[in-house]
């Protein structure tokens, strides 16, 4: 595995004034940065912005685990992206039991958390899959898997 900054393995994780991104090591091991691409939920490299992940210290950027990575992602896509099929389903599926609290004025219940989160870790695996079948480079359904 690569490293960067301090030392760490590679990938990271982030979130970037509310976007995901991650840095992950290339063939050769060094470092690219990628990012979700709000127009079609592919992901989209990014170096310009490695300094400011690696060296920030508050504020916008902040690290995520593998899990919490993959929940943003989602997040992210099922509030930019529409369509219809499978995915887009599921996205209207998570929405709805968001909704329903939210419309309730309650925070969603640990069972409605549990539900949304585990939606969101097969619709990652599905459009990953579906990126790296399309020939998306940084694509990787096997992400907190």
């Amino acid at each position: 595995m690569a490293a960067v900054g301090a030392g760490e393995d590679l990938p990271i994780y982030y979130s970037y004034y509310d976007s995901p991104v991650k840095i992950v090591a290339a063939e050769d091991g060094t470092p690219q940065v990628w990012r979700v691409a709000m127009e079609t939920g592919g992901w989209q490299r990014d170096d310009s912005i490695l300094g400011e992940l690696v060296f920030a210290t508050a504020g916008e950027v902040s690290k995520r685990s593998a899990e919490e990575f993959v929940q943003d992602v989602e997040r992210y896509r099922s509030d930019y992206l529409s369509g219809d099929g499978p995915i887009f389903a599921l996205y209207e599926t998570a929405a709805a039991v968001l909704d329903s609290a939210r419309n309730e004025r309650r925070r969603p219940t640990a069972r409605e958390q549990t539900i949304v989160r585990g939606i969101r870790r097969r619709t990652f695996i599905m459009f990953e899959e579906a990126l790296r079948s399309a020939g998306d480079p940084a694509a990787d359904p096997d992400v907190g898997g």
